[in-house]
C-alpha cells in the first residue's frame, strides 16, 4: 500500500514538474531574457570590455553575474506564475487535484533551479572559454552549488510576492525588486566603488551576501565573516517563506 502511494505522489510530481517546464517553455518573453540578459552582460562587461581588469575582472564578473543569472528564474518563475496561475482560478483547481502543495511548490522549485544551472554552465563556459577565468575543480563546483543553494532565498521572495500580489502587479514588483537590488548590491558594479553610504545599502539586500560568499571561494570578497552573509540569506529565506505561507493560507480562505 505504501509503495502504490510513494508511486502516485512520484508520478503526480513528475507530471507537475513536466508541466512546468513546458509551460515556461512556451513563454519565450520569460525563458530568452531570463537566459540571455547574464550571458549577454557578461560577454559585454566580463570578457569584451574587461581589457583592464584582465582575469580578475573576468572572474568577478562571472560570479557577480551568476547570482544576476539565479536571480531572475528564482523571482519571476516562482513569483509571476503563481499570481498568473491564481488569478487565473488554477491554483484553487490544484488543490483539489491529485498534486499536494508541497508537490505544487517543489516543481516550481526545480524549474527554477535547472534554468539556474543553464545560466550558470553558460557563464562558466565563457568566463573558461573567453575570460581566461582559471579555477580548481574544488572552486567550480563550490561556486556552482553555492548559487543553486543560494537561489531559494529569492524562490521565497517571488512565492511570497506571488500569493500576495495580483498577476498583472506582480511582474512590475518584481522587476521593482530584482534590478534596483541587483545593481544597489555591486553585481555589476564592484560595491567598493560606492560611496559610503550605498555600501551600507547594499549590506541590507540579499544579492550582495550571495555575491560576496561566491567572491570568498576565488578569494575576491571584502572580507567580511561569511556567518554574516549566510545568517542575512537564512534570515531572508525564513521571512519569506512565512509571508509566502500566509499568503497561501490567505488565499485557500478567499
Amino acid at each position: 500500500m505504501n509503495t502504490l502511494i510513494e508511486t502516485h505522489n512520484r508520478s503526480s510530481f513528475v507530471h507537475e514538474l513536466t508541466l512546468d517546464i513546458k509551460m515556461a517553455l512556451r513563454e519565450p518573453s520569460f525563458i530568452w531574457p531570463t537566459l540571455a540578459f547574464p550571458l549577454m552582460f557578461y560577454v559585454f562587461f566580463g570578457i569584451v570590455f574587461s581589457d583592464h581588469g584582465g582575469q580578475n575582472s573576468s572572474t568577478y564578473l562571472m560570479v557577480s553575474y551568476g547570482v544576476f543569472g539565479i536571480m531572475a528564474p528564482a523571482l519571476f518563475g516562482f513569483g509571476a506564475s503563481v499570481a498568473s496561475e491564481r488569478d487565473k482560478g488554477w491554483l484553487a483547481i490544484k488543490q483539489i487535484s491529485p498534486v499536494s502543495a508541497w508537490q505544487y511548490m517543489a516543481a516550481k522549485l526545480v524549474n527554477a533551479i535547472v534554468f539556474s544551472l543553464v545560466i550558470v554552465i553558460g557563464l562558466f563556459t565563457l568566463g573558461a572559454v573567453f575570460g581566461d577565468v582559471v579555477l580548481a575543480r574544488s572552486q567550480w563546483l563550490a561556486i556552482a552549488g553555492l548559487m543553486l543553494i543560494g537561489s531559494l532565498p529569492f524562490c521565497a521572495i517571488g512565492l511570497a510576492i506571488g500569493f500576495w500580489v495580483k498577476g498583472k502587479a506582480a511582474t512590475a514588483v518584481l522587476n521593482l525588486i530584482f534590478l534596483p537590488s541587483a545593481f544597489l548590491s555591486g553585481l555589476a558594479i564592484p560595491v567598493i566603488i560606492f560611496p559610503t553610504w550605498l555600501q551600507k545599502m547594499a549590506m541590507a539586500l540579499p544579492p550582495y551576501h550571495l555575491s560576496q560568499l561566491g567572491l570568498s571561494l576565488v578569494d575576491m570578497s571584502l572580507g567580511q565573516s561569511i556567518w554574516l552573509h549566510i545568517g542575512c540569506l537564512i534570515i531572508t529565506l525564513i521571512v519569506a517563506s512565512f509571508i509566502a505561507v500566509k499568503g497561501y493560507h490567505h488565499c485557500q480562505t478567499k
